[in-house]
């Protein structure tokens, strides 16, 4: 088996898109008419961007996605530039590398994997 999507809840989705586009500038925008549902395609893994409900609020919740990056320092400044402050770490894991978690404006956590260069 193989990821294929990230299902992030937001409170507003046209926000939540917007936010998320800078997040991740090289993620191909992909427009689905027939859904009216546009999705973020990275690498190969689909960040779907949905609105927060009674069943699925938006916020942690105990799951984090992390993604690896080359240079963990790099990612923490353009996240912390966009409105994503550091939420957790970061702390030295297997390999040489680090780990950390941010925190999106709407309450989310997402966790970067990479070098501290």
């Amino acid at each position: 088996m193989t990821p294929i999507a990230v299902l992030i809840h937001v409170p507003n989705v046209a926000k939540g898109l917007e936010w998320y586009k800078k997040a991740f500038p090289e993620a191909a925008v992909i427009y689905y008419p027939e859904f009216d549902f546009t999705v973020l395609d990275f690498n190969g893994v689909a960040i779907e961007i949905v609105q927060a409900d009674e069943k699925v609020g938006s916020g942690k919740k105990g799951t984090v996605v992390y993604w690896s990056v080359d240079n963990l320092t790099i990612a923490l400044e353009h996240f912390n530039s966009i409105g994503a402050p550091l939420y957790r770490g970061p702390m030295e894991i297997e390999n040489g590398l680090s780990m950390c978690q941010i925190e999106d404006p709407f309450g989310n956590l997402i966790g970067l994997r990479g070098t501290i260069k």
